[in-house]
């Protein structure tokens, strides 16, 4: 199979605290006030990508893993998920805050779910003025001492808010409770799942009077209660892959883009280029690829050296 570097249509997500800065800030093509994802490469049921390019231009990422696993996947990616793409990537606005939740471990969403679970990392591309995130607790802590501040909506007084800005990451372990805040865009990179336990939605209600569900029970066995340091310090050397997060999931470099840059990519794995900010270009097999911010690009295992030129964030995953 000749499989060349991919990029897939948008899947976008209407959220009650989304906003239009996907179409402003990322160029994607919404039409509604309150869009707060854009899924860039997705095999969740029912949510799953679509080849935007190229002779294989329509068909769905499940359909190319089926042609050639080994060559789209990589060997090793298929030693440990089978044919299964096993990472989900997103481009979020956050017009207003997102409900506080946390993710399952791959035990109990495998139990609970039949899923994996979904540990995940967040890049900041853009952030307003005293926007912040929320991410663990200030202090260890407990089930009663939560159980108690989540019944008398204190529960915030618990967890740690942190001041954001363009270029810090978090990286958040299953258990991990965490929101993000209004007026701030992230890239996620995280495990191919869905499930979210919802704990505090701000006592918000959409158009119709309605509150979202709450997933009280099902979080209390899955929370971490312990105070975690999710923040990540990494290098931002130029022309450089600058390692970030590497867990047993995924591993994220950073790459500051000021020229020319090229690289031998593993082939036994798929590598994932996500563009935060200005533009690149590359030549494969005499196709010109231009690169934007907010663009996602798939390099197959099968691809063995990249060069690219231009000015420009990007973050380079693998697993």
């Amino acid at each position: 199979m000749n499989f060349y570097p991919l990029t897939f249509e948008p899947i976008l997500k209407e959220r009650i605290w989304g906003g239009t800065k996907l179409k402003t800030y990322l160029n994607k093509p919404i039409s509604s006030e309150i869009t707060g994802e854009s899924w860039e490469i997705s095999t969740v049921p029912n949510d799953v990508s679509v080849v935007s390019n190229g002779d294989l231009k329509g068909k769905n990422i499940n359909e190319l893993i089926a042609l050639a696993p080994n060559e789209f996947l990589g060997t090793s990616v298929v030693e440990r998920f089978g044919n299964q793409f096993p990472l989900l990537f997103k481009f979020i606005d956050a017009k207003e805050d997102l409900s506080i939740q946390l993710h399952p471990n791959d035990e109990l969403a495998k139990e609970r779910h039949n899923s994996l679970g979904k540990t995940e990392m967040w890049y900041v591309m853009q952030a307003d003025e005293n926007s912040r995130l929320v991410v663990g607790f200030k202090e260890d802590s407990n089930r009663e001492e939560y159980l108690n501040h989540l019944e008398n909506k204190s529960i915030v007084s618990l967890l740690n808010e942190m001041p954001v800005k363009k270029g810090d990451v978090f990286f958040l372990e299953t258990g991990t409770i965490h929101a993000i805040g209004a007026g701030v865009v992230i890239a996620e990179i995280q495990q191919t799942s869905d499930i979210t336990y919802r704990i505090y939605d701000w006592d918000r209600v959409d158009a119709n009077g309605k509150s979202r569900e709450l997933h009280t029970e099902l979080a209390l066995d899955a929370i971490n209660y312990s105070k975690t340091a999710s923040k990540i310090e990494y290098s931002a050397l130029e022309n450089k892959s600058n390692i970030v997060v590497d867990c047993p999931y995924f591993k994220t470099n950073v790459v500051p883009l000021q020229g020319n840059y090229s690289w031998k990519k593993k082939q036994e794995a798929f590598t994932v280029l996500m563009c935060t900010e200005g533009q690149f270009e590359f030549v494969y097999e005499e196709e010109f690829f231009i690169i934007k911010a907010g663009n996602t690009i798939l390099l197959p295992a099968s691809i063995a050296t990249i060069e690219i030129k231009g000015i420009a964030t990007i973050l380079e995953i693998s697993i």
